[in-house]
Order: structure tokens, then C-alpha cells, then sequence
């Protein structure tokens, strides 16, 4: 079984044409977010293609990207509204 890891994936663009297509492709890797933050579990492969797409997308002189992985999985707490995951399949409920 491939392993995943939770990320924090974060976006300062600005430009609102790359903004857009940045929040296109974040969207695609999380499994929720809010404003320009996004909590993504992901495989090592997975990252490696969100850090390709998003390098297409912004402008390292202008724009500022970072992914953050969190240590510490099991024991995330959280407070708020609940999103429902996208795909079940790698979720932990216990």
C-alpha cells in the first residue's frame, strides 16, 4: 500500500489570471482548504506532480508556493465544519 502523508499547500499569487489556474490545480491534489491553504494527502509521486503543475502555473519572481508536510498524522484534531473526504479510500476513522 503506498503511504500518504498530510501537506499544507499554500499560494501568495499576484496575478488573478495564475491565481485561478493555481487554485485549479491545488483543488485537484486537496482533500479540503480554505481562501489560498490547502490540506492535501498525498503519495511521494503525487507531490512530485503538484510541485510540476504548480511550477507551471506561477512566477517564482512575483508569486510565493509552499507545501509543509505535517508530522503527526494520527493525531490530528480539528475544529469547525467537517469536509467530507473525496476519496475514502486512505482515510483513518477510529
Amino acid at each position: 500500500m503506498t503511504q500518504r502523508q498530510l501537506y499544507l499547500a499554500a499560494y501568495d499569487i499576484s496575478c488573478n489570471r495564475r491565481l485561478r489556474k493555481a487554485l485549479y490545480v491545488l483543488r485537484g491534489y486537496a482533500s479540503g482548504g480554505q481562501k489560498s491553504v490547502f490540506e492535501c494527502f498525498l503519495t511521494d509521486a503525487e507531490k512530485r506532480r503538484l510541485l510540476e503543475d504548480i511550477a507551471d502555473v506561477i512566477d517564482p519572481v512575483e508569486d510565493r508556493f509552499i507545501v509543509l508536510r505535517l508530522a503527526g498524522t494520527k493525531h490530528i484534531r480539528t475544529l469547525g465544519k467537517a469536509v467530507p473526504p473525496q476519496d475514502g479510500s486512505f482515510y483513518y476513522v477510529g
